[in-house]
Parts: structure tokens; C-alpha cells; sequence
């Protein structure tokens, strides 16, 4: 997958393995978007047909309904309570089971949280697809 990280999703372990699991990946750092308006961030990803991933989901949800021709909005819903936020692992598990879905994001506004799930190890073969 095409992706672009927010600044408040670009921790390096998060980039690292994304990038280990096969996605391309671009930093809003990278791109020299630091600091920039939310606006320019979801157009950068937009233009450069990237699916943007972030944690600010208010701003974003608006941007998205305002412009729905896009590769897709991937978003972590953070808890008040630290320990119940994902974890970088929790974050690539997610995109990987969405991936594998075979579902197409584009246009899409899709809450990573409910992907994270792990299959069982005693599924049968041709449930862990």
C-alpha cells in the first residue's frame, strides 16, 4: 500500500515496519510537509495517490467529505487511557488484515481499530485468508 504518515502517526518504529512488511511509505517529514495545514497534507497524499493514515480524525473526516476522490483515509481512534491505544505492531497487523480483505479504500474513511484483530492459531488454512 501507498502510504502516507501523518505527523502524529510517523514514529519511526511504525515506519520501519511498515516498510519491512512491504508498503511504501512516506513521512509528512519526508515530504517536507511539517507544520503544514491538514489541507496540504490531504492534498500531497491525494495528488500523490497515497492513503494517508493519522491519528487526527476530526479534521481529517472533514477533509475527506470534502474531497471523497482519494486513495483512502486510514485513522487510529486514540483512548484517553494510553494503554488501550495501538501499538505499531497493532497499527501493521491492521493494515495487513485490511489489505488482505481485498477491499478497495479508495474514497474510503476507515477507522484502523476494528482491523487489529489476530486469527486464531488453531483457524483452519482457509480462514486465515
Amino acid at each position: 500500500m501507498r502510504l502516507l504518515l501523518d505527523e502524529d502517526s510517523q514514529g519511526r518504529l511504525l515506519v520501519r515496519w511498515l516498510r519491512e512488511a512491504g508498503h511504501d511509505v512516506v513521512t509528512v517529514a519526508e515530504a517536507g510537509l511539517e507544520s503544514r495545514a491538514d489541507a496540504e497534507v490531504f492534498e500531497y497524499a491525494r495528488r500523490d495517490m497515497r492513503v494517508l493514515l493519522t491519528r487526527n480524525v476530526r479534521d481529517f473526516q472533514v477533509l475527506h467529505d470534502s474531497q471523497p476522490a482519494n486513495s483512502g483515509t486510514l485513522v487510529e481512534h486514540q483512548d484517553r487511557d494510553p494503554a488501550k491505544n495501538m501499538s505499531a505492531t497493532d497499527i501493521v497487523r491492521a493494515i495487513s488484515n485490511l489489505e488482505a480483505s481485498g477491499w478497495d479504500i479508495a474514497g474510503q474513511f476507515v477507522a484502523v481499530n476494528a482491523w487489529s484483530y489476530s486469527m486464531p492459531e488453531h483457524a483452519p488454512e482457509s480462514d486465515k485468508r
